[in-house]
Parts: C-alpha cells; sequence; structure tokens
C-alpha cells in the first residue's frame, strides 16, 4: 500500500479515539471549554448515560457566528498563538482538538451568541460534515449538544458500557468539576432528573459543596491544609487517618485549576501518610497545587491527566513534607472533641464515685464497697484546673481495663485509651527525633546480654548494623549464631532485650517487602517501637497511666499508631446522657 495523506473526516476519528474515551469525555472537553470561557454557571443534561445526548450550556464569553465553522476545524483555537504561550498555559484547553473530534463520532450542533450580538447563531456537524451557520435565539453564552455518540463508528460503540456504568463516570466528572472550581455552579440533569446541584459559593461555602460532593463525614473527619513555599502554594483537605477508605475513591489532585490523576503527587501523599494509614486502607484527600505555569507542563497527555513538573524532586518533596507536617498535628486535643452546643460544668456520678474507689485488687468486701458508695463525695477536680484544659484533653487515669485500656476522664465525659498502641506511637516518634539528632538515648549493660540466633538472621542483623546503632544498640557477633548485646536504648528494660530483638530480627525478616512504612530505617525503628510498647495485661500505676497520657498529647501524631489504628476514643457526656435517657 503507498503512502498517502489520510482524509481530514478519518483524521478526526482517529483524534477522537485518543481524546473522546466515552460520553464523561465529551462532558469534560465541553464543561472545560465553558470554564476557560468565564462561565459562572454550567448546566449539564444527558440522556441514557450520554450515549443519546449530552447538553452542556453555559453563560460563558460565547463565540462569534463568523468564527463558529473554525472551532470545528482541527487544531483551531483561541488559547494559545506561538509557542511561549505553550510554555505557560493558563487554560483547561489549549490543543483545538476536542470540538472536530466530538463533532467527527456524533451528530453535534452549536448555538452560541456573545453579549454584544444582535442575536445568537447556530451551526450543525454531522460525522464531521459542517452544516452552514444560521440565525438562532440564544442567551449570551453557549449551548453544545451532542447526540447518537458513535453512531458512525460501530466498533467504538460496542466499547461503550451501559447507560448505569456510563451515567456513573458522568457523575463523578462533575463532582470533580465542582470540587475544582467552587466559584462556578453546576447542574447535573439525567433524563430531566436531577443528579447534582451545586450553586456557586464563596471562601465561606466550600464545606458545603465538599459535603454535597463527598458526604458530611468528610469535612469533619478532615484537616485543612494550606503551604506555600516561593511560588508553590499546596491547599486543600486531607482526610484523617481514622476515616480511611477500602477504595482510593475520594482522592482528588488539581494542579493550577486542572483534576489530574498525577503519579508522582499521588506518591506524595502515600509517602505522608505511611506512618498513621492502616496498611490496605486507602487515605480520603482533596488537594490543589498552585504553581507558576512556566514550572509545569499539561501537555503530557492526549486527555491532560497527567502533568510533569520541571522539577520533580522538589515539588514531591514540598507536597510530602506539607501533608506531613499537617498530619503531624493529628493529636489529642479538646478543640477537636468537644461535642458542639454543649459546656458541662459536672462530671456524672458514676465517674465521680468512680474515682474514689479502691482501684487495687485488695478490697473485696462488697459490703466496704456499698459503705463507700453512700458517702457523700466531693466531685474529682476537672482536669486542668490547676492549668488550660487544653494542655489535658485526654483527662485523668481512672482505671485499667481488661489490661489493655486505660479509662479516663475530662471535661467533656470519658476517654478510652489503647495503652499499647498509645505507647508504641510516643516510642516511634522518640525513636526518630533521636535518629534525627544523632544522640539517641541508650544505656550501657554491665554484662554483655548474649542472644542465640540462626546463622541467616545473624548475618541479616549485621548487614543492617548502622540502623541498629543509632536506633541506641551496640552488637557484636561472637559467633556464626551468637549476638552480643552492650548497649540498648533507654526506654528498653534490659530483662527484656533478649526478647525484644529476637522479636525484632523475625518481623523485620517477615515484614521486608510488606511493611506499610517505606525506607529500612522507618520499619526498622517502627517494628522496635512496636515490640517495645507496653503489651496487654501488665499492670499499670495511676501516675503512669497519667503519664503515658500526657505523653500522648505532646506527642506527633498521636491520635494512630504506627500501624494506623487508632489510639483513643471517647464518650461525651451528651452520649452518655443519651445512653440513660438522662436529661441535663
Amino acid at each position: 500500500m503507498p503512502i498517502r495523506i489520510l482524509p481530514d473526516e478519518l483524521v478526526d476519528q482517529i483524534a477522537a479515539g485518543e481524546v473522546i474515551e466515552r460520553p464523561a469525555s465529551i462532558v469534560k472537553e465541553l464543561a472545560e471549554n465553558a470554564l476557560d470561557a468565564g462561565a459562572t454557571h454550567i448546566e449539564i443534561d444527558v440522556e441514557r448515560g450520554g450515549i443519546q445526548l449530552v447538553r452542556v450550556r453555559d453563560d460563558g464569553g460565547g463565540i462569534a457566528a463568523a468564527e463558529l465553522p473554525m472551532a470545528l476545524a482541527r487544531h483551531a483555537t483561541s488559547k494559545i498563538a506561538g509557542l511561549d504561550d505553550l510554555a505557560s498555559i493558563t487554560t483547561l484547553g489549549f490543543r483545538g482538538e476536542a470540538l472536530p473530534a466530538i463533532a467527527s463520532v456524533s451528530r453535534l450542533r452549536i448555538v452560541s451568541r456573545v453579549a454584544d450580538a444582535a442575536h445568537a447563531a447556530e451551526i450543525n456537524a454531522d460525522g464531521g460534515a459542517l452544516g452552514t451557520v444560521r440565525p438562532a435565539a440564544h442567551p449570551s453564552g453557549t449551548t453544545v449538544e451532542v447526540r447518537d455518540l458513535f453512531f458512525n463508528v460501530p466498533a467504538r460503540r460496542k466499547f461503550v458500557r451501559s447507560d448505569a456504568t456510563e451515567l456513573t463516570h458522568v457523575v463523578r466528572l462533575v463532582e470533580r468539576l465542582a470540587l475544582a472550581r467552587f466559584d462556578v455552579s453546576f447542574r447535573l440533569r439525567h433524563g430531566g432528573r436531577g443528579l447534582l446541584d451545586a450553586p456557586a459559593t464563596g471562601a465561606a461555602g466550600d464545606l458545603a459543596r465538599l459535603e454535597m460532593v463527598l458526604g458530611q463525614e468528610f469535612p469533619a473527619a478532615a484537616v485543612a491544609v494550606r503551604h506555600g513555599a516561593g511560588p508553590v502554594m499546596l491547599s486543600g483537605w486531607a482526610g484523617l487517618p481514622t476515616r480511611s477508605r477500602a477504595q482510593p475513591d475520594q482522592q482528588f489532585w488539581f494542579v493550577n485549576g486542572r483534576s489530574v490523576r498525577d503519579r508522582l503527587l499521588m506518591n506524595a501523599v502515600r509517602l505522608a501518610y505511611r506512618d498513621v494509614l492502616y496498611h490496605g486502607r486507602h487515605a480520603a484527600y482533596v488537594l490543589y497545587l498552585t504553581l507558576d505555569p512556566k514550572l509545569v507542563d499539561v501537555n503530557a497527555h492526549p486527555a491532560k491527566l497527567e502533568v510533569r513538573f520541571r522539577d520533580s524532586r522538589q515539588i514531591h518533596e514540598f507536597v510530602f513534607r506539607a501533608l506531613e507536617r499537617a498530619l503531624a498535628e493529628s493529636r489529642p486535643n479538646l478543640g477537636a472533641v468537644a461535642v458542639a452546643g454543649s459546656a458541662p460544668t459536672d462530671l456524672p456520678a458514676l465517674a465521680a464515685r468512680a474515682s474514689r474507689l479502691p482501684l487495687e485488687p485488695g478490697a473485696r468486701d462488697p459490703w466496704a464497697i456499698v459503705a463507700a458508695l453512700k458517702q457523700p463525695v466531693e466531685p474529682p477536680a476537672l482536669p486542668g484546673a490547676s492549668s488550660s484544659a487544653e494542655e489535658q484533653p485526654l483527662g485523668t487515669a481512672l482505671a485499667q481495663l481488661h489490661g489493655a485500656y486505660i479509662l479516663a476522664q475530662n471535661r467533656d465525659g470519658l476517654v478510652l485509651v489503647d495503652m499499647h498502641a498509645a505507647h508504641e506511637r510516643v516510642l516511634y516518634e522518640r525513636f526518630k527525633a533521636q535518629r534525627e539528632s544523632g544522640t539517641p538515648a541508650s544505656q550501657h549493660l554491665l554484662e554483655p546480654l548474649v542472644i542465640e540466633l540462626k546463622a541467616h538472621e545473624l548475618s541479616a542483623l549485621l548487614e543492617r548494623g548502622e540502623e541498629w546503632e543509632q536506633a541506641g544498640f551496640e552488637l557484636e557477633a561472637l559467633s556464626s549464631t551468637r549476638l552480643a548485646m552492650r548497649r540498648v536504648p533507654a526506654s528498653m528494660r534490659p530483662a527484656e532485650a533478649s526478647g525484644i530483638v529476637t522479636a525484632l530480627v523475625h518481623d523485620l525478616g517477615l515484614e521486608a517487602n510488606t511493611h506499610h512504612l517505606d525506607g529500612a530505617a522507618d520499619r526498622f525503628l517502627g517494628a522496635l517501637a512496636c515490640r517495645s510498647a507496653i503489651h496487654a495485661h501488665r499492670r499499670l500505676t495511676l501516675p503512669e497511666m497519667d503519664s503515658l497520657l500526657r505523653q500522648m498529647e505532646a506527642t506527633e501524631r498521636a491520635n494512630q499508631c504506627n500501624h494506623g489504628r487508632p489510639t483513643w476514643t471517647r464518650l461525651s457526656l451528651q452520649q452518655l446522657d443519651q445512653l440513660f435517657l438522662r436529661g441535663r
């Protein structure tokens, strides 16, 4: 077959294969054109999931009648004029491919009117064949109707899914648009039935739109992110690790207002959550990266879903550090857990009396307990009576439950703490801080502690000797299977060191490729903290419990252990009153 120039109609259909994957792709291209035209209100109507009809109406600047045929020509655009413009794109569209590609695989109609025109103008295209421009009635703005998608490309039509599936893709696309532009109102209807109505909001209404798209739970369980450095700004919301999801269905990235699915940015987020997210779970977030357009190339993907950064390493580090810093503030505080609208001034009688009951197992006489209950008692001082309430959000310890939990009370109710998970986070953050400072707290042993290991276990341990030293160990191989420890971390009891080291060697061997933490050093410290932390059925005194609570309040990321499990929860006075049908 000789070399030949392809006809324009075939070229457009080839381009459509890259740009128009499904009805949602049409909604994306048309809505982005409307946003580039300055629209503040966009209405989208679809029928049969968008296969039969996609109609997008906007109140933007419109298209002049004389330019309508040109708008359907390939590589015709009003958004760039030269190479310099391509290097600093500020619009969502710029290639001039979308409209001709859509027209080549559908029956298309455009009606548009510019603000100073006497009337609107209309043009039709049937499978790429253009009609003539004729007058029409239409307010300022543009309406684009796309009917019978892929009617002339049966092979492509076979790959279209069911109406319900295609509609789901359309809804998700419009939701992304609504999250990208809070200053624009969006309305989506399917067969005349309203599916989404998102009025434009000001800065104070952002949370309302988040609730509309992501549900009421997201804003209540997210931390605000805002961090800038030079020409780069990261803002948005990051979901708390305790509200993670089984699927990555609530992860939204926007770069200069453009919705993207960029691997570099997603990886930076994953690393930021590595210390606090339970293995196998996915974070929820809505994040906006704003930077100089010259620092990012948006011409890297046919559908413009991926971008390239001029300095990708620096952007990755910036996003990672900004998110890590925001998530590090996830520690106990009264402001985050206080009951809205309530200001309790006393504690339940049960909690007040419980604080006066003997907590040690010595008092077994039931009549003595009855007598103690009958005695009038003064309510205990509220946590923080001698200091600000915010300094002790976890309150004061009352008792230990089943050898695993600490029961405490604060001014708002009862607090339950998983003592192992809490201590694990405290130790992990302490180990990391000591590693960064280069001065791990350690203790020399009067006599070396000799541990028997398998030959391959000892070899693996010695290969990571630097990590052990950075954690406060001093190790020496006495033979191929015997290890001598001369120094251990200060937080470790010498009597427990042998068991901890043996278990740690086993953990690191099993989790080398599966641990949720990235980086061998973090895996090592995480495993060390887990093995060194208080375990179940260890009796703690009240001062020891209070000490752990105070350490949690001063520790970053203390709301989750190293594996992402929650470390504490609480029952407010309002919840307790509801349980016992008690008014206050």
